[in-house]
Parts: C-alpha cells; sequence; structure tokens
C-alpha cells in the first residue's frame, strides 16, 4: 500500500499537459469492442479505471493491443462470451458500458453489478429503461446484470433525470438497432460528445450529441477507425484550483477551454487570473482569494467531480462560502479530513458551509474517493509542515503519473511505501 507525503508551503509554478478524459475512455473502450475490426485509440489516459476495463474486454476474446501507456489498438471479432463476471470490474463504475455495447452487438449481456467510489447512490434504473425501451428484457440477479433481446428496434425515449452513464449505455445499445432511437433530457457532457463522435467515426449515425435530444439511426455494422480521445477536463480543474490555491502561476496545456468555463468562470469571481488559449489555459493566484457560492449541476453547470478541489480553495479564501451539492449525496466525506489540517467547514444536509482560515497545517488523513483524494493533496500543498495521505489507490483511479505532474510545477511530493519505515525520514531529509 502507498501513501503521498507532501510539505506544504511552495507556490506552482511552470506548465502541466493534461491526459485524455477518463470518463470519455471508458465509454471509448467499451464502445470498441461493437466492430469486428480494429480500433486505434490515441491520447488514452494511462489510468487504473481504463487498465482494468481493458483487462475485462481482454478476457472475454477482444483482441488487445497496447501499442504505448497512451495508444491502444482493439478489435472486438474474437469476442466468445458476454459474461463479465470478474472481481476486478466490480471496482469502476463504467463496467457498465459493456452492457450497452454487448447487448447492441450480441443482443445479450451479462455483467457484474459495478462499483467505484462510494460517493452516494448511483441507480442505474435509466439504465436499464433505455434497454426495455429498445425491446430488451433485463434481470438483476446475483449481482449481475443481464439483459437479453431477440432484436433491438429503435425508440423513443425520454430520460426521467439526466445521466450521463446512462445516456452513453443507450447510444451503445441504439446504434445498432433497427429504425430510429431518440433520447430527450440527455446529458450534454463533454464525454458524451466524445463517445458519439467515436462511434460514428466507426460509422455509426448519432446527431445532437451535446444537446438534450440524441437522435441515433442504427446502421448494420460498424468498422474500424483511428480516433483521439478528448482532454480530461476534471484534471485541467484540478491543477487550476491547485494553482490559485498554492498563489502559484500554471500554464494548463492540452485542454478545451469551453469545457472549463464553469470552473473558470469560479476562480474569476473569487479574484484569480485566469488567461484563456487555444488550447491551453493559465492560472495565476496571487493573493487570497473571495468567498462565493457553488452548487453543482449537469454540464454546463459546475461539475460534481470538481466539488472537493474548489472547497479545499474556499477554505482558504476571505469570509464564508457555500457548496451545494446537488449531484450525489454523500460526497462531502473528505470534509472531516479537511477539518483535521485546519478547515472550519460544517456540513448541513447537501450543503457544506465554509469560513475560511489563513492557513492549514500538515496532518495524516485518508482519502475517501478520487476527488476528494485530489482535495486534499491541493490542501496539502498548502499546508504548513508534511502531511501523509492514505488510500492513494482511488487517486490513481482517474489521475496520471499525479505525483510526477505536482513535482514537475515544483510540489515537494513523494509517493511512498506503508511498510517502508525509513521513507518518510528520507523525504524529510531530502526537501529539508
Amino acid at each position: 500500500m502507498e501513501q503521498y507525503i507532501i510539505k506544504g508551503g511552495k507556490p506552482l509554478r511552470g506548465d502541466v499537459v493534461i491526459s485524455g478524459a477518463k470518463n470519455a475512455a471508458l465509454g471509448i473502450l467499451a464502445a470498441a469492442i461493437m466492430a469486428d475490426e480494429t480500433v486505434t485509440i490515441d491520447n488514452l489516459p494511462n489510468v487504473r479505471d481504463i487498465n482494468v476495463l481493458l483487462q475485462a474486454i481482454e478476457g472475454i476474446g477482444a483482441k488487445v493491443d497496447r501499442i504505448s501507456d497512451h495508444v491502444v489498438k482493439i478489435n472486438g471479432k474474437g469476442i466468445a462470451s458476454v459474461d463479465i463476471d470478474y472481481e476486478y470490474i466490480r471496482k469502476i463504475r463504467a463496467s457498465y458500458y459493456l452492457l450497452g455495447a454487448l447487448l447492441g452487438k450480441y443482443k445479450k449481456s451479462h455483467v457484474a453489478l459495478p462499483g467505484g467510489c462510494n460517493i452516494g447512490s448511483r441507480p442505474i434504473d435509466q439504465h436499464i429503461k433505455g434497454f426495455k425501451a429498445l425491446g430488451a428484457d433485463v434481470k438483476i440477479e446475483q449481482g449481475m446484470i443481464s439483459t437479453c433481446a431477440e432484436h433491438l428496434v429503435g425508440n423513443h425515449i425520454y430520460m426521467d433525470v439526466v445521466s450521463v452513464g446512462a445516456t452513453i449505455n443507450i447510444m451503445l445499445a441504439s446504434c445498432l438497432a433497427e429504425g430510429k432511437t431518440i433520447i430527450e433530457n440527455a446529458a450534454k457532457e463533454p464525454h458524451i460528445v466524445d463517445v458519439a463522435n467515436f462511434l460514428n467515426s466507426m460509422g455509426a449515425n448519432i446527431k445532437g450529441a451535446g444537446t438534450d435530444v440524441i437522435r441515433i439511426v442504427g446502421v448494420d455494422k460498424l468498422h474500424g477507425s483511428e480516433y483521439s480521445i478528448i482532454p480530461d477536463q476534471i484534471e485541467a480543474g484540478t491543477f487550476m484550483m491547485a494553482a490559485a490555491a498554492t498563489r502559484g502561476d500554471v500554464l494548463v496545456k492540452n485542454v478545451i477551454p469551453k469545457h472549463l468555463e464553469a470552473i473558470t468562470a469560479k476562480l474569476v469571481e473569487i479574484g484569480a487570473t485566469v488567461e484563456e488559449l487555444d488550447d491551453s489555459v493559465r492560472v495565476i493566484g496571487d493573493k487570497r482569494l473571495a468567498n462565493t457560492h457553488v452548487k453543482t449541476l449537469p454540464y454546463p453547470g459546475f461539475p460534481t467531480d470538481m466539488q472537493p478541489q474548489i472547497t479545499a480553495l474556499l477554505a482558504l479564501s476571505k469570509g464564508t462560502s457555500v457548496v451545494t451539492e446537488s449531484i450525489f449525496e454523500n460526497r462531502f466525506k473528505y470534509v472531516d479530513e479537511l477539518n483535521r489540517m485546519g478547515a472550519n467547514i460544517m456540513v448541513e444536509g447537501n450543503s457544506a458551509i465554509i469560513d475560511g482560515v489563513e492557513g492549514f497545517t500538515g496532518a495524516m488523513v485518508s482519502a475517501p474517493d478520487l476527488r476528494a483524494g485530489a482535495a486534499l493533496v491541493i490542501a496539502a500543498l498548502v499546508a504548513e509542515g508534511f502531511t501523509i495521505i492514505d488510500h492513494i489507490h482511488f487517486v490513481e483511479r482517474g489521475y496520471e503519473a499525479f505525483e510526477e505532474k505536482m513535482e514537475k510545477l515544483g510540489a515537494c511530493m513523494d509517493k511512498i511505501d506503508v511498510e517502508d519505515e525509513k521513507a518518510v525520514q528520507k523525504f524529510k531529509l531530502k526537501v529539508g
């Protein structure tokens, strides 16, 4: 088991290159198995969730050729099974995309109920509703979801709630269905658009992705393709918050600035300087920032995956801020850890009331989930003294070479083995 050890107090300076979007990549990898020809995917993030999904895809018979850390070739022709009951697939939420992909291609699928971070209830009722509307029978038995259909027929599907996962899954299943499918109240996140663009590059007929109405005309089959995944807006946002919190000056490269508008707007509102370029943003935090109110919303609103990071930043800002979580009900578990570092945050229902403090002090803390872990890293970079963060496997689910990128920006940060009793002492001697 590994931990991060961080000595705070140094402003982040320099440039950082953002990896491919994890959430887009997971949907795209599932879609790739729907063709019987080779698909080449570039700008793939080298993170745990991606590697687990590739293992699962290879396990059912697809050919997976990892050309490099960021390029993979996949051919789904050799798939011999639609049963995915590996213990490791339960660790990631996006395993459910294999339901839609296999159902679309083979008219049946049998996949273990998904896992991932425990940040609240993430029901799959909208996925099931969509599959049933296309003509599939769906059963949940003994921790598995099974779908089966004689044939799939397009339909008009209205989503009761905006769901990224269900929108992608219904797109996957319906692109090989007979006739037309319309998804109303669809999610509009950038990775929805990326998955749709990828499917279209394979010969699908999908229009309207990025709006709340997606129209799909079923095709007979999908073919090979070469595709590059969009940059990760959440990784970019995390480095933007870290730059502002440490009063640094960071150029965040390989981004699509439009995808970051909600994050940029809040940073500017509280007093940070943000410069937008064609494919990068520069964040300068040269002073203590002001307070604000934040409410998480589906895209293009403020992303729930950035809620812990901005809470860590606002805990250092002047005055009282309120952060309201409207997507997941269990996403404030990290607040106790921030308070151990000196933050003054009180959770009431689905809101965190934050009284800004002048600074944090280092402590032993534990990451309860992926984005909370990133927030604790931001707090540690600011804190006086040394911070040790446990359970960093959560962070590695979604951030590629996180400590290396932070170190390149000047952070005093390292990854150490829990069982190495001298590791902490070595780090302290190294950084002084």
